[in-house]
């Protein structure tokens, strides 16, 4: 998920989660409020482990810190352990295996395997598209569509390509980040005609340089879709739909203020555990929802006649990046991927950072099976970008590490090294106009 912007964290963020609530508030402060602190809290800081992320400046290296890493865990003595059922040993499935020497037998089982764990809820195909408005704005053609699934309200989307554009287009559908903010979605990364919301100026500022990137690669040449994703913006819980006892007195009044959003933004976060355990007993998983829905966007997406379906990728940050590894590693249309800002192993979430995450990123069983760059490695050898943060708090660099030398591996085996590229961009965790361009490069050389 995407740290959330300073003036509104102590409010977006999970409170489930006090080590990164300490974290993202410390990040916020002066150089000198930052030493102050310091010298008031003493030694007990030595218990968070995400401080150089956090950019804290204290005696503490990254030598320190990744042996204190080592020596302790998210799950304290435990840790050992529960790393230990899955490290120091190939997933069963695993490509790396040397019993798995064809990709396209690989690509099948594995592909099998993830479905049948993610345990995708029933949809109804191609959902029937109303277009609510379409016009030109700032040089691109701007339609605003929606859709009714089987369950919730309808999906917003926006389809957005360069102004008087004819013919066939290569195709991205953009992934939203998720930002501890549910109330927004597809506002994120874009920029429509009239006035934008002041908290989306300041996220697109903090954390993709100002820019509404599904804006900036449409003008390139391409059909850019973004939808909201379960369950936010035009998919998000309404509070007059759950019961009294858990809407901590809140109501859906006056939507658009900025006090009104924090307050269901942090309530929003607070019901994610609930979410995740009504979907584990319903018999289904977080990320098959999501690619459930991001699946029926695709539908959308390629039942345009402006669309060349033979070029079409996908794209996100954080939780897009997260989507982006399942709908790129299982959807064989998506013919060209750039996974940003999430991209880690198993162990990382075991030991170190799940408490930086969202629910909606686990599956059941599948780390005994595959490793989690595994994911979006079956895709291999098709065109596949990762874009990681070197100072990416989210994340330790030795497991992001890990994650490319495993797909490293798998792409060379495939005879395809050419087809996959990971670069580190200084910096925490962000898209900004840098690795923008490396991502929209990639698009090209392999869409265009």
């Amino acid at each position: 998920m995407t740290p959330i912007p300073i003036r509104n964290r102590h409010t977006y963020v999970l409170h489930a989660f006090p080590l990164m609530d300490f974290w993202i508030n410390f990040r916020s402060m002066n150089r000198a409020s930052r030493r102050n602190f310091l010298k008031s809290t003493g030694s007990a800081l030595l218990a968070i482990p995400t401080l150089q992320a956090a950019g804290i400046t204290t005696p503490l290296t990254a030598k320190n810190l990744t042996a204190m890493e080592e020596k302790t865990s998210l799950i304290g003595a435990y840790g050992s352990w529960a790393a230990s059922l899955i490290d120091q040993k190939l997933p069963s499935l695993s490509f790396r295996n040397d019993s798995n020497q064809d990709n396209h037998s690989w690509k099948s089982t594995a592909r099998k395997k993830v479905l049948e764990r993610l345990a995708i809820p029933a949809s109804a195909g191609t959902p029937t598209v109303v277009v609510e408005s379409k016009y030109n704005y700032d040089g691109l053609t701007i339609e605003e569509i929606s859709w009714q699934l089987p369950y919730g309200p309808p999906t917003k989307a926006i389809i957005l390509k360069p102004e008087g554009a004819t013919g066939k287009l290569p195709a991205v559908l953009a992934l939203h980040d998720h930002g501890g903010n549910k109330y927004f979605g597809h506002r994120k990364i874009v920029r429509l005609k009239g006035d934008q919301h002041p908290m989306m100026q300041e996220h697109q500022r903090l954390y993709y340089s100002g820019r509404a990137w599904a804006n900036e690669l449409a003008r390139l040449g391409y059909v850019v879709m973004v939808s909201d994703a379960f369950p936010f913006e035009s998919r998000r819980v309404l509070l007059k739909d759950v019961p009294d006892e858990i809407r901590q007195g809140l109501s859906d009044s006056n939507p658009e203020l900025q006090t009104n959003i924090d307050a269901y933004n942090s309530w929003a976060g607070n019901h994610e555990h609930i979410m995740a355990k009504s979907l584990f007993s319903a018999g289904t998983t977080w990320p098959g929802v999501f690619l459930s829905e991001d699946q029926r966007a695709l539908d959308v997406l390629c039942a345009r006649k402006d669309v060349d379906t033979t070029r079409l990728g996908c794209a996100g940050l954080s939780g897009g990046g997260m989507r982006t590894a399942f709908l790129g590693g299982l959807d064989e249309r998506i013919q060209c991927a750039v996974c940003v800002g999430f991209m880690t192993t198993w162990k990382d979430l075991i030991l170190y950072k799940s408490y930086t995450h969202t629910w909606m990123t686990y599956v059941p069983v599948l780390p005994n099976e595959l490793d989690f760059p595994e994911i979006y490695g079956i895709r291999a050898p098709l065109p596949t970008m990762v874009l990681n943060d070197s100072e990416d708090e989210l994340y330790t660099l030795p497991e992001m590490k890990e994650a490319d030398k495993i797909l490293t591996e798998i792409f060379k085996k495939c005879g395809a090294v050419d087809r996959y590229k990971c670069s580190y961009h200084p910096g925490p965790h962000k898209f900004d106009e840098n690795m923008q361009r490396e991502a929209f490069d990639w698009f090209n050389r392999w869409m265009k």
